[in-house]
C-alpha cells in the first residue's frame, strides 16, 4: 500500500495537575519571577470576572461571558504578543486583552451594551469583541495578509472555541493562510462545550488542532491549564509567523467551569461530576503548587495580592458605574459610513417618539 500522507500532532505539557514537572522546560521558558508576574495576573483576571458575574446577577451589568477555568490560555497568548500584532478574539478572552491593553472599564461598558466599549484607549491596534461565531478568523486572516504585503514583522493572532472551529469561517481562514504563508495563529480554546453541545457531538476528527493541516499550517495541541505549555506553544506559533514560515493552529485543552454565559444554566447538559473533576485541573491551582515549591508564593502574599486585585478592579467598576448613558440614537451610529434610507426613517421614528425630531 502506497502512503499518500501521514501526520502526527504533539501533545505540549510540562506543568500536570498536580503541579508536578513532567518534562523539562525548554530553554525559552521565562525565569520565575516572570512566571510569578504572570500568576498574579491570572488571579487578577479570576478576580475580576467574578465580579462581573456579580454585576450581571444584581442588574447591574447585561449578559456576561465568564473565563472561568481559561485563565492560563488566555494569559499566555497575551502574553506572548508584541504590541504592534493584531488579536482578533471572540468574546471570551479578557485577559490575552487586558495583557494589551482593554481597560476593565471598556469590557464592562461592552457587556452593559454601550458600543464605545469596543473603542479600546490602549488597544488600538486590535479588533472588538466578535460574537457571530468564527467570523474573526477571517478578519485575522485579511489583517495576516495585509502584515505579508506590507513587508511588516507583525503577526495576527485569532481565538475561537471548539465549536467555532466547527464554522466555514474558520476553514476559510486557514486555508488562506495556507495558501498565501501568512503569519497567522490560529487558538481554538477547547474547552469541551459549545454551549450545550458536547466536543464529541461537534466533529469526527481525533483532534482540533488537525483542523490546520488541509490548509497546510502547521498543528500543535497543548495543555490549555499549563501556562508553561502554552507560552512555549504560543511562542513556536509567533516565531515561525515571522519567520516567513506560516502560520499555526494550536489547540488548548481547557475546561469551561462556569456557565457559557450568565444566561445559560450548564447544570441542564453538563454533569456535576464532569465539573468536579475538571476543577482537579483548575490552572490557577497547578501554578501555585509549582511557584509556592519555589518559594515564591503564598497564602499571605495571595491574601494581600487578592485585597489588591478587588481595591483595582472596584476603580473600573465605579468608572463603568459612574459612565453617562448616551441616548438611544447612537445605536444607528454604529451601522453604516452613510446611512440608507430605511435605517434613517427608522432613527427619525424614534427621535419622535421621544419628542426630539
Amino acid at each position: 500500500m502506497r502512503v499518500a500522507a501521514s501526520f502526527e500532532i504533539e501533545y505540549l505539557q510540562y506543568l500536570d495537575a498536580d503541579g508536578r514537572m513532567v518534562a523539562d522546560l525548554p530553554a525559552t521558558a521565562p525565569p520565575p519571577d516572570e512566571v510569578l508576574a504572570l500568576f498574579k495576573q491570572m488571579l487578577f483576571l479570576r478576580a475580576f470576572d467574578g465580579k462581573a458575574v456579580a454585576l450581571q446577577r444584581t442588574g447591574k451589568l447585561g449578559t456576561y461571558a465568564p473565563c472561568l477555568g481559561h485563565e492560563a490560555t488566555q494569559i499566555g497568548i497575551g502574553a506572548t504578543m508584541r504590541p504592534e500584532d493584531v488579536l482578533a478574539p471572540s468574546y471570551r478572552e479578557y485577559g490575552a486583552q487586558i495583557l494589551r491593553g482593554v481597560r476593565l472599564r471598556e469590557i464592562l461598558m461592552y457587556w452593559g451594551g454601550d458600543e464605545r466599549g469596543n473603542d479600546f484607549q490602549n488597544a488600538r491596534h486590535d479588533f472588538p469583541w466578535a460574537v457571530p461565531i468564527a467570523t474573526q478568523c477571517l478578519h485575522a486572516a485579511g489583517a495576516a495578509l495585509a502584515f505579508k504585503l506590507r513587508g511588516e514583522p507583525r503577526v495576527a493572532v485569532t481565538c475561537c472555541g471548539d465549536g467555532g472551529s466547527s464554522k466555514t469561517d474558520t476553514y476559510a481562514a486557514i486555508n488562506a493562510a495556507g495558501a498565501y504563508t501568512l503569519p497567522f495563529v490560529q487558538c481554538i480554546i477547547n474547552n469541551g462545550w459549545a454551549i450545550s453541545v458536547p466536543r464529541s457531538a461537534q466533529t469526527g476528527a481525533q483532534t482540533l488542532a488537525q483542523k490546520g493541516l488541509a490548509g497546510g499550517l502547521h498543528c500543535l495541541q497543548v495543555d490549555g491549564n499549563d501556562l508553561f505549555a502554552v507560552l512555549e506553544g504560543m511562542r513556536r506559533a509567533m516565531e515561525r509567523a515571522r519567520a516567513g514560515e506560516g502560520g499555526s493552529v494550536i489547540e488548548f485543552m481547557t475546561y469551561r467551569l462556569h456557565d457559557h454565559t450568565t444566561a445559560d444554566d450548564a447544570r441542564r447538559y453538563r454533569d456535576e461530576a464532569e465539573v468536579k473533576e475538571a476543577w482537579t485541573r483548575d490552572p490557577v491551582t497547578r501554578l501555585r503548587t509549582w511557584l509556592g515549591g519555589q518559594g515564591l508564593w503564598d497564602e499571605a502574599r495571595e491574601k494581600d495580592w487578592l485585597a489588591e486585585c478587588a481595591r483595582l478592579v472596584d476603580i473600573e467598576i465605579d468608572a463603568y458605574l459612574d459612565t453617562k448613558t448616551q441616548p438611544p440614537e447612537v445605536m444607528f451610529d454604529y451601522l453604516y459610513a452613510d446611512l440608507p434610507p430605511d435605517i434613517l426613517e427608522q432613527r427619525a421614528q424614534l427621535l419622535a417618539l421621544e419628542g426630539r425630531a
